[in-house]
């Protein structure tokens, strides 16, 4: 159950993409042309409804509401992770399409995942830690995957016919809902009976994309060498933790259930299973129960003392890889560096091309004093692992505390030169840069945090700070005002844009207002 705060939080965030749903133009569907033969693929009629830029902006527009409201965990490590792993079920599943995938752990306990349009994925912590294998973690990011692939999104949208846009938003707000509290056939079921005659379309839509997303899913997750059996094992680990629900008198019966029944979906998904008869999954990599274990230690509140937890664990048996690195993350974040030293040590040399180890290792040393010794395991890791984003960072973290700051602001340059940063991480580099020295880059790269957070007069300011730094090159100030200049053209089109709306009738704003572009500028 979420506390008041995180249930505030949400409200506010499906308000603001309500606000943004609204914006959209609408594209109604030629209902003459929808056939039989219409697939769900990205030449569908779907796209005439949403288009790609249309759903990246949308499902932009919730995650960083979403981390305005400190829901996803920015951590270099762990989204490291499951990003690498996101990307290699990718590869099977879009083939040359121009659909980007992002992937991102929420902060919230219940078993829950789910995908925005535009690519966006959100795991839930919680969910990771029910997970007893990758495979199954795997074939829930596959069914997410497929969700997206499958423009099920569009594809509802195109399914409304002559609908008005709010109503689609009301829907696609309340699949949201479900999304992000982990209630999503309550939410759905309420939707549904609000549309009155449309209702049992409604929920038989969604079911089919949950049955169609489970289908494609499984054929992406054997293809990237994962065991298929994955996905209706976990499906059973559900089936475990909400049988006393599913019991409840009170619970919606199936035929108002958006997602189909965990019985019925074990048995498909199994069945389905079965047919990967020569297939042999590879090898279970070790970064899945470090990163089981890496949230397991980040999550635990102070007062449930994450160590007792690995006290009982170690009791019961002789502890895994990802518990004993659990523990001695534990007793690094509890401020006892030197106690986690030895098993991070031996882990690190155990697995050598590892950068989770290597990085935690690394961040050990510099908080036991060990600086020079830091310092080397961040290099030789970074020989190993070229530009891994965790391991530049702590490095670059090591460097500022050892005084070193333009060897830091560099390392971070030539790492965001060739890798897309998150906004900490644009934050940190202008942190880093200052620290430098480097004035003129310090603001530059705040305005691009501001860019990437949507706050686009805060990015002017900073612009106009960066040109006015003294000692800055002839490149800095060409790169500033190109910079300045595409920020300022955006909001002069938005101010257009938002006076022509107002200028509208009320009824015809949502049909001809297109939707806001602040902060989507290109990097």
């Amino acid at each position: 159950m979420k506390d008041a705060g995180v249930a505030n939080g949400l409200k506010r965030f499906l308000v603001t993409l309500f606000a943004g749903l609204l914006m959209l133009p609408i594209r109604p569907a030629d209902a003459q042309s929808a056939t039989a033969n219409d697939l769900p693929d990205i030449g569908s009629p779907a796209s005439s409804a949403l288009t790609l830029d249309d759903e990246y902006h949308i499902g932009l527009q919730v995650v960083r509401q979403l981390r305005d409201e400190g829901q996803i965990i920015e951590d270099p490590e762990a989204t490291e992770y499951l990003q690498a792993l996101g990307s290699r079920i990718v590869a099977q599943a879009t083939g040359d399409s121009a659909q980007k995938f992002s992937f991102f752990f929420v902060r919230d306990n219940t078993i829950n995942a789910f995908a925005l349009p535009g690519g966006f994925v959100g795991v839930n912590y919680g969910l990771v830690l029910a997970t007893r294998n990758e495979s199954q973690l795997a074939g829930v990011l596959a069914h997410e995957i497929a969700h997206v692939t499958q423009r099920h999104i569009a594809r509802r949208i195109h399914s409304q016919g002559r609908q008005s846009i709010a109503t689609m938003a009301a829907i696609f707000a309340a699949i949201l809902i479900g999304a992000a509290t982990g209630s999503g056939d309550a939410a759905m079921g309420g939707v549904s009976m609000a549309q009155g005659a449309a209702m049992q379309q409604q929920i038989n839509f969604t079911r089919a994309n949950e049955t169609e997303a489970d289908r494609v899913g499984m054929s992406f997750l054997a293809a990237a060498g994962f065991d298929p059996y994955g996905m209706p094992d976990f499906f059973e680990t559900m089936g475990r933790r909400t049988g006393v629900a599913a019991t409840n008198r009170n619970a919606l019966p199936e035929i108002l259930q958006s997602h189909p029944i965990t019985t019925n979906r074990i048995a498909e998904s199994r069945a389905r299973a079965a047919l990967f008869t020569d297939l042999k999954p590879l090898p279970e990599s070790v970064s899945y129960s470090l990163t089981r274990e890496r949230l397991r230690v980040l999550t635990t509140p102070a007062e449930e003392n994450v160590h007792r937890y690995y006290t009982d664990r170690r009791d019961q048996q002789e502890p895994t890889v990802g518990e004993r690195y659990g523990e001695a993350l534990a007793s690094y974040q509890s401020g006892n560096s030197r106690a986690s030293l030895d098993a991070l040590t031996e882990l690190a040399r155990a697995y050598p091309q590892v950068p989770m180890l290597q990085s935690t290792l690394g961040q050990a040393l510099m908080s036991a004093g060990a600086t020079d010794e830091a310092l080397d395991t961040f290099r030789r890791a970074l020989a190993l692992s070229p530009r891994n984003i965790p391991l530049t960072m702590r490095y670059a973290e090591a460097l500022l505390k050892a005084d070193q700051a333009k060897a830091a602001h560099a390392v971070l340059l030539d790492l965001f030169n060739n890798v897309a940063p998150t906004p900490e991480q644009i934050r940190f580099t202008a942190l880093a840069a200052s620290s430098a020295g480097d004035t003129g880059d310090a603001a530059y790269y705040m305005s691009e945090y501001h860019i990437a957070t949507g706050n686009l007069p805060l990015s002017v300011n900073q612009l106009e700070m960066a040109l006015a730094a003294p000692n800055i090159t002839v490149v800095q100030r060409g790169r500033f005002q190109a910079r300045l200049d595409e920020v300022r053209e955006v909001l002069f089109r938005d101010r257009k844009r938002h006076d022509q709306a107002q200028s509208q009738p009320k009824q015809q704003q949502t049909r001809h207002d297109g939707p806001n572009r602040a902060g989507t500028i290109s990097r």
